[in-house]
């Protein structure tokens, strides 16, 4: 009885259903005449004696029958339009247009699997420009964030941090950017509220509705159009400690980082924290696999550090790849190069675990090099000869984008990686027509002055 309703009066479809019902009765009973069949006795007559009439030159019935066919397809056509466009002005008013969604969606859905770990802003900006080649994405994402908003909801509703969980959901969603900027307000005043994010507090109350942080994390994402799922490495909660180099153990992710205090080694408590099945799940099914960007001590080796995700990026058939940071951290990677990062992750989950280190290679400018001095930050030196030496590749590009601090600049850093999986085969689009599409769709969104910095 559903079906009826679409004959409801002003719905604005059943004329354009008349209409392509009309043209497939013309379009049939066209080529029955050209073909000298009989379906409809007297209709094909009637028909036959119409085209006739209307051209006024007595031709032939197989004349007759393709005009009566190239009318009906073409009423055919248009009212078939005209209903979809008429259904589609109620069900996306958006700008954006439906047919490049629908397009983008489809083509997208035989895009590699792909897990991401890490967390902060650095694991966003690598899954906006991932998500516009794959909606098979798992951003495997830390809960062990302990500052700011997160902090404060975890502490007094004794919840999992949903800051990350946040980030990385709005860097994959596929709504309006009001959306996205929505969920990303913070609010500025206000007893109690002054310091949240929006994002944040509607995460935590959907947890509390839902009962579930799996759940809470899944309805949120179906609201925001999410391409991938997110997942959090543990649902223990845990604390992030570190050991300083002058034997001083620090508790907490955001009391870690000071700057003078280098790092000794970071590690979880407790100790026996289950890593999330779907993330063994994820990693297991993986076609690429990448750590970064982020802060390498408080966002990234806390994935790394629950036990059994190690060994399951050992065991993945899929290639790892290593995104270097672009500038050091004050208070965790000051004076570190790209291969200090790579040794920082094997003095803690072991040697072999990454196969290839992505890295920025060219200038950064002046007037950031000084702003980020002034904190004690400089870019991370790409020493390609100690990379060799602990046996992994190395891949340089031009990846920096200066638009509001310096950081990865998403579309560059996800054709790397594209390139990368399909050099290495460990990803073969449907056709290559395809990739060759996403490639030249993705290159159009970058600036036109640095186009020429990304080998396509």
């Amino acid at each position: 009885m559903q079906s009826f309703k679409w004959l409801y009066p002003g719905l604005k479809v059943k004329r354009f259903i008349l209409l392509a019902a009309l043209g497939l009765f013309f379009l049939v009973s066209g080529v029955t005449i050209a073909l000298g069949l009989t379906l409809l006795t007297s209709a094909e007559q009637t028909l036959l004696w119409l085209a006739d009439y209307i051209l006024r030159l007595g031709i032939s019935p197989l004349a007759s029958g393709i005009f009566l066919a190239g009318w009906g397809l073409l009423l055919l056509v248009l009212g078939i339009d005209r209903l979809v466009r008429s259904v589609l002005h109620v069900l996306w008013p958006r700008e954006k247009s439906p047919w490049e969604v629908f397009y983008r969606r489809r083509l997208l859905e035989g895009g590699p699997r792909i897990v991401a770990i890490g967390g902060g802003t650095g694991l966003g900006v690598l899954l906006r420009g991932l998500k516009n080649y794959t909606r098979n994405l798992t951003a495997i994402v830390t809960v062990a964030d302990d500052g700011g908003s997160s902090g404060r909801l975890r502490a007094e509703l004794e919840i999992p941090p949903p800051g990350d969980i946040r980030n990385c959901l709005v860097a994959l969603a596929d709504t309006e950017a009001l959306m996205e900027e929505l969920f990303s307000y913070r609010f500025r005043r206000g007893e109690g509220l002054a310091g949240h994010s929006l994002g944040n507090l509607l995460l935590a109350a959907m947890i509390d509705i839902a009962g579930d942080f799996d759940k809470a994390i899944s309805e949120l994402g179906r609201v925001l159009a999410v391409g991938g799922r997110v997942v959090p490495s543990t649902l223990t909660p845990v604390v992030l400690g570190a050991e300083k180099e002058d034997g001083t153990i620090v508790w907490g992710e955001s009391r870690i980082p000071c700057p003078g205090q280098r790092i000794k080694r970071v590690f979880l408590h407790p100790p026996d924290c289950r890593p999330h099945e779907k993330a063994l799940e994820a990693i297991a099914q993986a076609e690429a696999i990448i750590i970064g960007p982020g802060s390498l001590y408080t966002s990234v080796l806390p994935n790394l550090l629950v036990p059994g995700i190690a060994e399951a990026l050992r065991k993945a058939n899929a290639p790892v790849f290593y995104i270097s940071n672009v500038m050091t951290q004050p208070g965790e990677t000051e004076g570190y190069t790209v291969a200090d990062h790579v040794r920082a992750i094997q003095a803690h989950c072991g040697p072999g675990l990454i196969d290839c280190v992505i890295a920025h290679s060219g200038p950064v400018s002046w007037a950031a090099r000084r702003r980020y001095g002034e904190k004690g930050a400089q870019p991370v030196k790409v020493d390609a000869a100690a990379v060799a030496r602990m046996g992994v590749a190395l891949r340089k590009a031009w990846l920096v984008d200066e638009t509001l601090v310096v950081r990865h600049h998403p579309d560059r850093l996800a054709q790397v990686i594209m390139e990368e999986l399909y050099k290495r085969r460990a990803w073969r689009p449907r056709s290559k027509f395809c990739f060759f599409f996403q490639k030249r769709m993705e290159r159009s969104r970058l600036p036109i002055s640095t186009r020429h910095k990304v080998s396509l």
